[in-house]
């Protein structure tokens, strides 16, 4: 498998600070197996992020293509709804597995509006802004990571009996 890992940070953008989340999330997917294929920091701009999912979907750089960063509450956290914007289809259980999980360490995670969806051939997940809280999320929802991006790139093996909850 391979990813691509979207940084949204109008900070990190401008070079007011340095990306930590990105580089975290890259360590990470590499001790599983996954290479990264593609990074990018840009600023928290709706039409932006839109323009760059909709670019690495289509040109079909990652089979998994994570964000980093826009996904609370204040007015310039647009990441959910620019990733709702270019999915064909949404897979709402990613995010609310996700915010399940992360409940269990901090009640802030109710404030987290990540969501999850297919864009042509990948999977687009949003994470939060801070590594540890990308890394938790990640790891809440990595056990179905494989069989999503089988099924999104079309393998038509049956599922019955293959998975335990």
């Amino acid at each position: 498998m391979k990813a691509a890992i979207l940084t949204l940070s109008d900070k990190g953008a401008r070079g007011e600070r340095i990306d930590e989340s990105g580089p975290a999330l890259m360590s990470w997917l590499a001790e599983h197996g996954v290479q990264t294929s593609l990074t990018l920091v840009i600023p928290d701009e709706y039409d932006q992020i839109v323009a760059t999912l909709c670019d690495w979907g289509d040109r079909d750089v990652a089979e998994l293509i994570l964000t980093t960063g826009g996904t609370g509450v204040s007015p310039r956290d647009v990441t959910p709804e620019a990733t709702m914007k270019v999915c064909d289809r949404m897979i709402p259980g990613i995010g609310e597995l996700m915010r399940l999980k992360s409940l269990e360490i901090t009640r802030m995670a109710a404030l987290s509006r990540a969501t999850a969806g297919i864009r042509r051939n990948s999977l687009i997940i949003n994470l939060p802004g801070s590594p540890k809280g990308a890394l938790e999320n990640l790891s809440a929802v990595w056990g179905v990571m494989d069989h999503a991006v089988e099924k999104i790139r079309g393998d038509q093996s049956d599922c019955a009996g293959r998975f335990e909850a």
